[in-house]
């Protein structure tokens, strides 16, 4: 099962969308891995937006998710990071098609509402900076012989 790391980043959480974004992956047919509610530390943020160091941007970045509580999700399926991102919407919300999450919530890329990982290579190294083994919870859903062609 692929999965990938999301993230109802500040503004999400401030203006309660964490129901909406569990909502819309679930309905799609993915399932919750692992949940955690919790204020980023520096050093989380520093090394989660590394990729970023350098840019004009990464200081207000790690302002920005430093800010507020951050709701952490891992979520599992086939092609889970694909249509993790497909639901969330591009990362410009004005790009985001109609009916992702950043299309229906958001106006600004700063303030896009959600993270989720844009490759599997990177959901990997996400969900390890983000969550202990321990944490990732394998578990099986009666309804997924009705959601994935495979069991």
């Amino acid at each position: 099962m692929e999965r990938s790391l999301v993230l109802v980043k500040p503004d999400g959480v401030q203006r309660g969308l964490i129901g909406e974004v569990i909502i819309r992956l679930e309905r799609r047919g993915l399932m919750l891995v692992a949940a955690k509610f919790l204020n980023v530390s520096q050093e989380l943020a520093e090394t989660h937006y590394a990729i970023h160091k350098g840019k004009p941007f990464y200081d207000t970045l790690i302002k920005y998710i430093t800010s507020a509580p951050v709701m952490a999700m891992v979520w599992g399926g086939p092609n889970a990071v694909a249509a993790i991102r497909q639901t969330m919407g591009a990362t410009r919300p004005t790009e985001a098609a109609p009916g992702s999450v950043r299309h229906d919530f958001a106006l600004e890329i700063g303030r896009n509402l959600t993270h989720a990982s844009d490759t599997v290579e990177n959901s990997e190294k996400e969900v390890a900076l983000w969550f202990t083994p321990s944490e990732l919870i394998n578990w099986k859903r009666e309804t997924d012989r009705w959601i994935f062609e495979q069991n």
